[in-house]
């Protein structure tokens, strides 16, 4: 496959990734539970819609783990990234453009990530408050496990590759549904910058700490390629 087919279904499906899962934090009042399986269907859609084109990664982080891991190209994991980035800023911009189109005002929080008592102040109720070191831990951490899954479930020795993007999917679900409370839930930088570029606080800033969703996906993801890849050797010297 073209590396620039790989770019437009990188971009496209991370802005529906952004799109979709912003977007019903956003619009859909359907609480936490609501959020968390709106990001994983959104997943499980583009892992099924063009997975078999770019792999579906629609995250940074993911393609990050995956370069580590050693089953991509570092040119290939910078392409990817552009496209992940553009896409999430994308999605952001358009649901900027719906936040006023339907008479909202200031977009407030506008569905992104933070952490500490002025994030928890301004996301509302729910919100816990957590210390840098705490969100950093909980990102670094969730995103391990995540990529933990996504490369088990993608390892052509072992996979079965029918099923993968459903349990990728249940996965993020899983994610959300431990801390959306906590940080909003990243696991992933595109989704965090696509939004964080147009909330707006007075007393809290998205910007500001947005820095801590992009280290700290990329953190977890690269100790996760790296524990994978030993995993993965110990099972074939067994062999």
């Amino acid at each position: 496959m073209k590396m620039s087919n790989k770019f437009f279904a990188e971009l496209f499906g991370t802005f529906v990734l952004v799109f979709g899962g912003c977007g019903t934090a956003l619009f859909g009042h359907v609480g936490f539970l609501g959020v968390a399986i709106a990001f994983g269907l959104t997943v499980v859609a583009m892992a099924y819609g063009i997975g078999h084109i770019s792999g579906a990664h629609l995250n940074p982080a993911v393609s990050f783990g995956v370069f580590v891991n050693g089953r991509m190209t570092l040119k290939e994991m910078l392409c990817y990234w552009l496209a992940q980035f553009i896409g999430g800023i994308i999605a952001g911009a358009l649901l900027l453009c719906i936040w006023n189109a339907a008479g909202l005002g200031t977009t407030g929080v506008f569905a992104a990530n933070g952490y500490g008592a002025d994030f928890a102040a301004a996301a509302g109720d729910g919100y816990l408050k957590v210390s840098t070191g705490g969100a950093f831990l909980i990102e670094a951490l969730l995103t391990f496990v995540f990529l933990m899954v996504i490369l088990g479930v993608t390892d052509g020795c072992h996979a079965n590759g029918k099923f993968g993007g459903l349990a990728i999917g249940l996965t993020l679900v899983l994610i959300h549904l431990i801390s959306i409370p906590l940080t909003n839930t990243s696991v992933n930088p595109a989704r965090s910058l696509g939004v964080a570029l147009f909330s707006n606080v007075p007393t809290w800033s998205a910007m500001g700490q947005v820095w801590l969703f992009i280290v700290a996906p990329l953190v977890g993801a690269a100790l996760a390629g790296l524990c994978y890849k030993c995993i993965c050797g110990c099972c074939k010297k067994e062999k």
